[in-house]
């Protein structure tokens, strides 16, 4: 098959929405293999760090990723059809190490977990071994920003002197979340959220939702495929908006002692990855008044609420609403850094712009 034909057909076989500038720079790296083997003279780095915010794609393209490196097949990789990517298919290819955080007894735990040095010391052993089945041996680190320094320390020296069969594909947050001396040994692809439309018109051709409804997660999404679909397939998500949408409009009317009783309730019982969801969805609402008030009202993000975010818009003055959208930030940055969680949260509520009950 000519060079050119090859190319062509493996830009399209990549089974991913967007990021087309990261999936062509790993698509050249697979596809300049030497005497049929894949190894670091083909194009590919030891070390790889994908950045981003949540659910933007980074696993997703991590693993295609790791079966196109391990593909067994001639030309386009993945071929899809021999048995390394058959393997892969079925979650079982000896050369591919999937790491993520854990909880203090070392179950697998991505909301509140972090990566230990058990894990970087079992790594390291691991690389020592020559691969099983392909050329190369896959080692995919999710969620590099929970990495403690001894994590992070112990890893280092592989990172250095990586064995030759050895990848290792992390992925974070962002470069900031990541020791300088581990992001500078990484070729760095930071992944962004993809435009609106495209999220849009995914999830109608491929998951088959109705326009309307396409078009309220792309935005409540911010360009985040993998949230959208994560949306659609948790059977409680629906549910769990309305009810906190419902509760943001009681505590905009609210009166202090029950703003307080409310953070009391928050602290106690959400754990983090929940907060933060409820002050992300927060944010996407109170941006919506801000534009509702700017007359931007096309822009706005939760399009299912229109008529409530236009009547918050008139009460509320608009220094009061910007003033609290920058206080929203401020907060989700001081809970991911300090323990008081109870002070942060009383902060917010009681800052938060009050209308009068209708």
């Amino acid at each position: 098959m000519p060079a050119a034909e090859v190319r062509s057909r493996t830009m399209d076989s990549w089974p991913i929405h967007g990021h087309g500038w990261a999936v062509h720079l790993l698509q050249q790296a697979v596809m300049q293999p030497q005497a049929g083997e894949v190894a670091l003279s083909s194009g590919l780095r030891h070390a790889y760090l994908l950045v981003g915010p949540p659910q933007v794609g980074k696993t997703t393209l991590a693993r295609v990723f790791a079966q196109a490196v391990l593909c067994q097949g001639e030309g386009v990789r993945p071929c899809g059809r021999c048995r390394s990517c058959g393997l892969m298919g079925k979650g079982s290819h000896p050369d591919f190490r999937l790491i993520q955080p854990t909880d203090r007894d070392g179950h697998p735990d991505r909301a509140n977990g972090t990566l230990r040095v058990e894990q970087a010391a079992d790594i390291i052993h691991e690389a020592s071994l020559r691969p099983v089945e392909s050329a190369s041996k896959f080692f995919l680190i999710q969620d590099f920003h929970t990495a403690n320094d001894s994590f992070a320390n112990k890893l280092l020296k592989t990172l250095e002197e990586p064995p030759p069969h050895v990848i290792l594909c992390l992925t974070a947050l962002s470069r900031q979340d990541v020791l300088p001396t581990i992001a500078s040994r990484c070729q760095v692809l930071e992944l962004r959220p993809l435009p609106l439309e495209e999220v849009r018109a995914a999830l109608e051709t491929q998951w088959q939702v109705e326009p309307a409804q396409a078009e309220l997660l792309a935005r409540l999404s911010q360009g985040r495929l993998g949230w959208a679909v994560r949306y659609l397939q948790d059977g409680e998500a629906a549910a769990a908006r309305q009810e906190q949408l419902s509760q943001l409009a009681q505590l905009v009317v609210a009166d202090r002692v029950e703003r307080l009783q409310f953070a009391e309730k928050l602290a106690s019982q959400r754990d983090d990855p929940q907060l933060f969801a409820l002050l992300e969805g927060w944010t996407l609402w109170w941006r919506d008044v801000m534009l509702a008030q700017a007359g931007c009202l096309e822009e706005c993000n939760n399009v299912d609420h229109l008529e409530i975010i236009q009547q918050h818009a008139r009460q509320l003055s608009p220094q009061a609403v910007r003033t609290y959208v920058q206080t929203l930030g401020r907060v989700a940055s001081y809970l991911r850094h300090t323990v008081n969680k109870r002070l942060a949260l009383d902060v917010l509520l009681l800052q938060m712009p009050r209308a009068k009950a209708s």
